[in-house]
């Protein structure tokens, strides 16, 4: 019976064009089917171990980020702010929320820069970047992304958002205080209904305010473009999710006294790192629902994570980016980014990331961290051989840590490798890249 009613339950979910249902069939569908795909990756575990692990780079990294957000919000003299916002971030704690709040204050307060001198400065600052890091990782492994930011553009773009993001967050909250303190809009309020609007308004604005947060970590950490559609619906649910988890655990969690009589003193910072590891994988819950939004064909019931590319897939992704990255180059069209190559090749760039590396070794493609990751070739393509570039595809990936005479002591085996590359070499004599470019064409091109 069981298996009869999944037999029924996959037919209803998955079989079926979703273009030919009606719109509420199609919207219903649709949000069963990512909530499928979800609590999939969540029994995996990845997910799960990737917030814990965020759980102990907060910790250490929260003093330092909170220091050096309050030497920027002190320049604009609203740096008193910093209590309230954590008040409401740790508000499902109840009074243990307070009790952490006033600590970690006064562990601001009394960090002064100034004794920490240039090895502590410079310790505090790399605290800081590498919860930024870890951030990005996590977001890049549920994007699919490979390779991390430049240690350039990490240094300057985490201290842009840290420098420049409390700014904007108190801006919007001091904004929306202020107008509330004016004349003008004190006088509309008196006026029915504008004034049940502007108290509906105020009890919604924190809401928003967190929607904001999501979105823009959403938009910025991860190493790929996001849609604002796609990252705007993943930071609603996890506002949605972040507001009643936090009422849950305020409700049954924090309240109760069993974590007292069993933790005692310890009781606290247990309730602490709970909070925190539910806070970091909800938000990374909302950016799967971003990246299954973004990216409808990895909505699929069978679960196809692991990657593993065989020598003959690596070897034609390696002559197919060559030939696009080629085309391109000779058309004088704007270089070709990992995005780009996926859509061209209908290929995920999770898989083309490792071939590309490769060419990157091999020095066939140079990166160009400055245009958003784009390549150009390394090498003239009209004297790079095919063979050679087949061969070392072939060899990618070898250790040093053997001499040849000692790895390689089946002669037969040898005999058969040199064979099968001397054919592959005969056979290919003469090709280079630019010949399967314009195969066909004008080869001549410049």
């Amino acid at each position: 019976m069981i298996q009869g009613l999944a037999g029924r339950y996959h037919d209803l979910v998955w079989t079926g064009e979703l273009s030919t249902m009606p719109h509420w069939r199609r919207g219903l569908i649709y949000t069963v089917r990512i909530l499928q795909v979800l609590i999939r990756d969540l029994s995996v575990g990845d997910l799960n171990l990737r917030a814990m692990s965020m759980v102990y780079t907060t910790l250490l990294s929260m003093v330092p980020l909170l220091a050096l957000s309050f030497s920027v919000l002190k320049a604009f003299g609203v740096h008193e702010q910093i209590r309230p916002l954590l008040l409401k971030a740790l508000d499902p704690l109840g009074e243990k929320g307070i009790e952490i709040t006033d600590k970690i204050i006064g562990f601001v307060d009394n960090m002064n820069v100034g004794v920490l001198g240039a090895v502590g400065l410079v310790v505090l600052f790399y605290t800081v970047i590498s919860l930024m890091q870890k951030i990005e990782q996590n977001l890049n492994y549920i994007w699919r992304v490979v390779k991390l930011r430049s240690f350039a553009r990490r240094f300057s773009d985490y201290l842009s958002v840290i420098m420049t993001g409390p700014v904007l967050l108190f801006f919007a909250m001091g904004l929306g205080a202020s107008a509330e303190r004016n004349e003008t809009m004190q006088f509309l309020i008196s006026i029915e209904p504008l004034g049940t609007l502007a108290a509906l308004l105020a009890e919604v604005l924190p809401f928003l305010l967190v929607v904001v947060a999501f979105t823009f970590v959403y938009l910025f950490m991860p190493n790929t473009r996001v849609e604002l559609r796609a990252a705007l619906i993943g930071a609603i649910f996890a506002a949605l999710m972040w507001q009643g988890v936090g009422w849950i655990f305020k409700a049954f969690i924090a309240g109760s006294a069993k974590y007292a009589a069993i933790y005692s003193a310890f009781a606290t910072i247990i309730l602490f790192m709970i909070w925190l590891y539910l806070s970091w994988l909800i938000l990374l819950i909302g950016s799967s629902i971003a990246f299954y939004i973004q990216n409808p064909r990895y909505i699929t019931p069978a679960a196809h994570r692991v990657l593993i590319l065989s020598n003959r897939m690596r070897e034609y992704l390696a002559v197919a980016i060559l030939c696009e990255i080629g085309q391109v180059y000779y058309d004088r069209r704007p270089a070709c980014n990992t995005e780009c190559l996926s859509e061209k090749l209908g290929v995920d760039g999770e898989m083309l990331e490792p071939v590309l590396r490769m060419l990157e070794e091999k020095h066939y493609l140079e990166r160009l961290e400055d245009l958003d990751g784009a390549f150009l070739p390394a090498t003239p393509l009209d004297t790079a051989s095919v063979s050679d570039l087949l061969e070392d595809i072939r060899n990618a990936g070898d250790t040093i840590h053997f001499h040849e005479q000692e790895l390689y002591t089946n002669a037969t085996a040898v005999e058969v490798l040199q064979r099968d590359s001397e054919a592959r070499r005969k056979i290919l004599e003469g090709q280079t890249i630019k010949d399967l470019i314009f195969k066909g064409g004008d080869s001549n091109r410049d």
